[in-house]
């Protein structure tokens, strides 16, 4: 009699895991994880994950995707540990993150978490993820070659998990790109012992002058930029983005005119989340003008600055904003507005004014920025932020502070995860 034996197959060796508290909070993260592996991941607890590191089957072990919600950052110790031990045995990390503050994802990206997605997770998302970990980065040298020699060095994707500030004008005239240009200087230069990544976005596609304000050409790579930032990574961007003094990175605005809607709220979102991979703050100047992927920054921003002015144009058009804001449901409790030009403190009568118009559009007024005269005006003809034209001026400090307590803020939040 002859034996037939049956054969089975050899299980898929486990070359991916998710980690999280439950799994089956994460059901899209599941269809995902099946539809990229296949058979191929399993699933653990962050205890399990912790010790399945020291097994010989962790040899096969490409990455963890750590699912995360907000009930998670009081266990940010074990997690953090969890992380650690995977970059010492070579296995890649991804975030999948919901509900979870800034601060925390940055001090996970920091400890050495290779990548961020945001959950639910949006199409394609986790491929991408899974695609840049697998994906050797770029040599220096070669990023530097492709864009010029102020293109700064390539860092990799989420080496940071920066903060996003936006400048948006209540009106024109208001010195919004002053306002922007030195608050992304401030910020670089201040501290010289962390010396904090800055880069600055100049979103105003059609009369943006950050360019002018720090002596900068206009690149062709910015308008290929923007017109494929499906194919976009962290060498693309870098290659756009221009040096000021190896001190700030900057993203001009196009050579040519473009009309606002050339990007939409997807390209927006993929350049910021680029950008806040390889930036500890991220300064947009924005628009006078409010456009579709208006919200997609608001939603982004950690903080919305709002300069105006003490006049009846700022007043009218601060009021309409507010208003179009609460009536899309939209968190308008982000914006922070700076009165430029501010009366001086002995001006009472000046002081007054400026309580009646916060008390009258119902809004705080956080923000006095000194009148800085015409070495405001002529820091920008000179291409110079006020840090090095005229470092007195009072405008100048008030921006300097602000930077001191934005810094010093993001500092504390950290030491408190």
């Amino acid at each position: 009699m002859t034996m037939t034996a049956v054969l089975q197959p050899e299980p898929a060796p486990i070359t991916a895991c998710t980690v999280s508290r439950d799994v089956q909070n994460f059901d899209l993260l599941i269809e995902d994880m099946e539809t990229e592996l296949g058979e191929s991941w399993g699933d653990l607890g962050f205890a399990d994950a912790y010790t399945f590191l020291d097994q010989d089957e962790a040899q096969e072990l490409e990455f963890f995707a750590i699912a995360l919600d907000g009930e998670d950052e009081g266990n940010l110790p074990e997690i953090t540990a969890l992380i650690k031990k995977a970059r010492d045995r070579n296995v890649k990390v991804i975030l999948i993150a919901e509900d979870v503050s800034p601060i925390v994802l940055h001090q996970l990206l920091h400890n050495g978490a290779d990548d961020f997605v945001p959950y639910p997770l949006p199409e394609s998302a986790l491929h991408d993820a899974i695609e840049r970990l697998r994906k050797p980065e770029p040599e220096p040298a070669a990023a530097a070659q492709a864009g010029g020699a102020s293109v700064p060095t390539v860092y990799t994707a989420s080496d940071r998990n920066g903060v996003v500030l936006a400048v948006h004008g209540m009106a024109g005239g208001t010195g919004a790109t002053t306002f922007a240009v030195n608050l992304a200087y401030e910020l670089a230069t201040f501290d010289k012992v962390t010396n904090p990544r800055v880069c600055l976005l100049d979103f105003d596609f059609q009369f943006g002058s950050t360019a002018t304000f720090l002596d900068l050409d206009r690149k062709e790579a910015v308008y290929e930029l923007l017109s494929d930032t499906a194919s976009m990574d962290s060498a693309a961007l870098l290659a756009a983005l221009q040096s000021y003094k190896d001190k700030v990175q900057v993203l001009t605005a196009p050579a040519e005119m473009l009309p606002l809607d050339i990007v939409t709220p997807e390209d927006i979102s993929a350049i910021l989340q680029v950008a806040r991979y390889n930036f500890d703050f991220v300064v947009i100047d924005m628009p006078t003008t409010v456009c579709t992927w208006t919200e997609t920054v608001l939603d982004a921003a950690q903080v919305y600055f709002a300069p105006i002015e003490l006049d009846m144009r700022s007043a009218q058009n601060v009021m309409r904003m507010i208003r179009a804001l609460k009536s899309e449901d939209l968190p308008f409790e982000k914006m922070r507005f700076a009165l430029n030009r501010a009366p001086k403190f002995t001006d009472l009568s000046g002081k007054q004014r400026v309580k009646r118009m916060a008390e009258g559009l119902d809004i705080d007024i956080e923000l006095m920025l000194a009148n800085g005269a015409k070495q405001v005006s002529d820091s920008a003809d000179h291409g110079q932020p006020l840090g090095e034209f005229a470092p007195k001026n009072q405008y100048r400090r008030d921006v300097q502070k602000l930077a001191k307590s934005l810094l010093d803020l993001v500092k504390v939040e950290e030491e408190a995860v």
